[in-house]
């Protein structure tokens, strides 16, 4: 029997559950609610006579029809997709669309200066950007691709290296300076107010250094912890504390006197901002474009 029109569209929507295991996530990567996939599914399994996936409020699982399905469908659907890929090269402009997951202060110091370019260039490619110190699993959540510094990528993953290293460093306001006085080394940390920082799965980081006998790191006093960037820079520049992170997202707030570099002899370098893939999947024409736009621009050189 031929399937029907109506069939090949929800073999689309059922691929997409059945990568995601969640009706939202696979709604958002098809562009519709969860709640029309969830139509679209009921009658796909109307018309077959079988069920295809377990669906409970907390889990969503493939029947052994539904796994069967699976085999039988998901290698030609990925080949038609890539077939379809490769038509962009017989296009003037190309087109398509393409999700990130990219750590905040990747998202403000390579997409915020690079993105109105590709807009300019690529008029046809459509972009979401979801900025987030949370570690995800971006091919589960349904992304094309994510943006971390290159110590916190998945080893089963391609990576593409976008920046140099990276220098961390700590930072306050004059203000605070001037009430508080500057630390001189690592350890007068522990008598001062700092803006503790909570990492991506929950845990406190803790301030890394570099001196005479290697690295290491220190667990600051704080009475504030926040999880990203520009809200630990507006509290320093505030005079709220000394806070830490990567030296090119200090460097306005430096250049305007607002904020002043400590500690500097203590810096310690470490992995630069990466891209990363899945090893499964051929590269979108959309996210290669944008990785050769970034490394066009060069949009940041750290110090």
């Amino acid at each position: 029997m031929m399937p029907s029109r109506a069939d090949l569209a929800d073999f689309a929507y059922f691929l997409a559950i059945a990568r995601h295991r969640n009706f939202r996530i696979a709604g958002l990567e098809m562009g519709v609610s969860a709640s029309a996939l969830s139509h679209a599914l009921k009658a796909l399994e109307k018309r077959l006579g079988v069920r295809l996936f377990n669906r409970t409020n907390r889990s969503v699982t493939l029947t052994a029809a539904g796994d069967e399905l699976l085999s039988a469908i998901n290698g030609p659907y990925a080949a038609i997709g890539q077939a379809v890929a490769q038509l962009d090269r017989f296009r003037d402009a190309p087109a398509g669309h393409i999700r990130l997951n990219v750590v905040a202060d990747a998202a403000t110091l390579i997409l915020g200066p690079v993105m109105p370019v590709f807009t300019d260039r690529y008029p046809d490619i459509a972009v979401d950007i979801v900025a987030s110190n949370r570690m995800v699993d971006v091919v589960g959540e349904g992304f094309d691709a994510g943006i971390r510094y290159g110590g916190t990528v998945p080893e089963d993953m391609i990576a593409q290296r976008l920046s140099p290293d990276l220098r961390w460093v700590v930072a306050a306001s004059p203000a605070y300076l001037e009430r508080f006085g500057t630390p001189a080394r690592p350890q007068d940390l522990l008598q001062h107010r700092c803006v503790g920082i909570r990492l991506g799965d929950a845990r406190l980081y803790r301030w890394e250094f570099e001196g005479p006998d290697g690295e290491f790191a220190i667990a600051v006093p704080g009475q504030v912890t926040v999880d990203d960037g520009l809200t630990m820079q507006a509290i320093a520049i505030n005079g709220g504390g000394l806070t830490y992170g990567i030296e090119p997202a200090f460097a306005h707030a430096v250049a305007q006197g607002t904020l002043r570099l400590v500690l500097e002899d203590w810096a310690t370098t470490g992995p630069g901002f990466h891209l990363y893939y899945s090893s499964r999947h051929q590269v979108p024409t959309p996210l290669r474009l944008l990785i050769d736009l970034i490394r066009e621009l060069r949009p940041f050189s750290p110090a």
